[in-house]
């Protein structure tokens, strides 16, 4: 029987001989006896794989955790060869076009930013290019790229399509099942859900087992894993991920239908509204528009900064997929420069629909 990424969020990873506890145990040595599977604590831990099996399976490959978003990140895009060209959507998350950037300036990678929403323009940018790291919705623009449609665009080309799916989580959509060759999550975000953690992952497809071992190899090299008390909480907050997820839309898409009649705000960038630019691709792609809402106010950067002074239970902060609802104006850091000055990034969390309203449309009527 082939289960529902909601099922195998909750059933996955578990221990299944007799008399075993539910939950797999938190393994917390270094070292090994002799004689078995396991050589180093640097590259095996049960912990960490009872978590890789569970998301592996969700996202229908085969998972490797690491100690964050950014070691996930990295270790992909270090598998390239020195010299190598990667295309990489313009609005993709900071962290990863500061990584570019940086290596692109110690000429260890060239680096093409492509605006993901034109696919035919995607594909005429990847000639001559080894990696394509797209996002999707992106972070924190929330646009939306036509995936399959891409990978079907680069089919019997060389070109690697990476995908950063932590806004939409495998819940919602699974770029390997849409012709992807690489997933990579920020597991810190949606997956643990609490904003307890930092830890990443990447996903290959279960045919493609020498990517899968050239990225292990990074992780090994570079010592890019996580702590086994993180990969226990992250596995025990995947488990609510379903709940949660759900809520969290369901709240994201009654404040987006509201904040789009507000005076006080010019745009609403929200795949679930019909009139979003990437609705009808994000209906064909998604199983749902998230928990992610992106709005711009009027009165630019200052007035912006202005909501986040004001609001009282949403908590201005950087991060997103927590229980708390977050909010921040993304503009105001390095490398975003291309962000509307007046965007304000909001992480839905599990508060009460209303009471999130009260507070936003107090914050956003000075």
């Amino acid at each position: 029987m082939v289960l529902r990424p909601a099922t195998v969020a909750v059933r996955a990873g578990r221990p299944d001989r007799a008399g075993d506890g539910i939950n797999p145990p938190i393994s917390m040595s270094s070292t090994f006896r002799r004689g078995g599977d396991r050589l180093y604590g640097r590259d095996d831990n049960d912990t960490w794989e009872a978590f890789e099996a569970t998301l592996g399976q969700m996202e229908g490959g085969a998972a490797l955790s690491f100690a964050s978003g950014m070691a996930a990140i990295s270790a992909v895009l270090e598998t390239l060869p020195i010299g190598a060209t990667v295309a990489v959507a313009h609005d993709a998350y900071n962290g990863t076009r500061r990584f570019c950037a940086d290596a692109a300036e110690r000429g260890r990678l060239q680096v093409r930013l492509v605006d993901v929403t034109d696919t035919a323009a995607v594909v005429v940018a990847c000639d001559g290019v080894q990696l394509l790291w797209l996002e999707s919705p992106t972070n924190p623009c929330l646009a939306i790229a036509d995936i399959a449609g891409i990978t079907a665009a680069l089919a019997g080309s060389d070109v690697v399509v990476a995908v950063d799916n932590t806004l939409a989580t495998p819940l919602l959509q699974r770029p390997l099942a849409l012709g992807a060759d690489v997933v990579v999550h920020s597991v810190t975000k949606w997956l643990a859900g609490h904003s307890d953690l930092l830890m990443g992952a990447v996903v290959t497809a279960t045919g493609d087992p020498e990517r899968l071992e050239a990225v292990r190899s990074r992780r090994s090299l570079f010592g890019g894993i996580p702590g086994s008390v993180e990969a226990w909480l992250a596995l025990r907050g995947l488990r609510t991920l379903p709940a949660r997820l759900l809520r969290a839309q369901h709240t994201a898409g009654v404040l987006a239908e509201r904040l789009t009649t507000h005076p006080r705000v010019t745009r609403v960038r929200y795949p679930g509204l019909l009139s979003d630019p990437g609705h009808d691709v994000a209906a064909k792609q998604m199983d749902g528009p998230g928990g992610m809402v992106s709005f711009e106010v009027a009165g630019g950067a200052e007035a912006a900064e202005a909501v986040c002074d004001r609001v009282g239970l949403l908590t201005p902060g950087t991060s997103l997929g927590g229980v708390e609802t977050l909010i921040e104006r993304r503009g105001r850091y390095a490398f975003e420069e291309g962000t509307p000055p007046s965007l304000l990034r909001m992480s839905v969390g599990q508060e009460d629909v209303e009471d999130l309203w009260d507070d936003l449309d107090r914050a956003l009527t000075p």
